[in-house]
């Protein structure tokens, strides 16, 4: 068994596609709209489906925001070099909500950014191998 993807409902397609691929620099792997059900799902990711869990991004037509609720955590993103990835967030308009440092009670080295519906992105500097 493996995670196939995460599935997040967003209020404006187009906003977070341009979040998800300009901004962290996922792929969008495929996209399909469903006229009878009246929503899209596009699918985003670092690598093919077949090889990583990506995430669903849907958007139900008539729905223009989504709260997203206090049950929700975070999507983790393991990168290289934590600051950097959050200046670069920066640079390319996203927003970081906590800065690059070690977490509390711990050493891993982790920082949280927004996407454009609230939903929070950690990441997770990769440790020394």
């Amino acid at each position: 068994m493996r995670i196939l993807h995460t599935m997040i409902r967003v209020g404006d397609l187009q906003r977070s596609l341009d979040f998800y691929t300009q901004v962290l620099g996922m792929k969008l792997l495929r996209k399909m709209d469903y006229p009878g059900g009246r929503f899209t799902n596009a699918f985003v990711g670092y690598d093919d489906e077949s090889k990583a869990a990506v995430l669903e991004l849907t958007h139900n037509w008539d729905t223009k925001s989504y709260d997203p609720g206090t049950g929700y955590g975070h999507v983790a993103i393991e990168v290289g070099d934590a600051y950097r990835a959050c200046d670069e967030v920066r640079q390319r308009g996203g927003r970081v909500t906590r800065e690059a440092g070690p977490m509390k009670h711990g050493a891993t080295v982790i920082a949280f950014v927004e996407d454009p519906d609230g939903y929070k992105i950690e990441f997770v500097q990769r440790k020394a191998r």
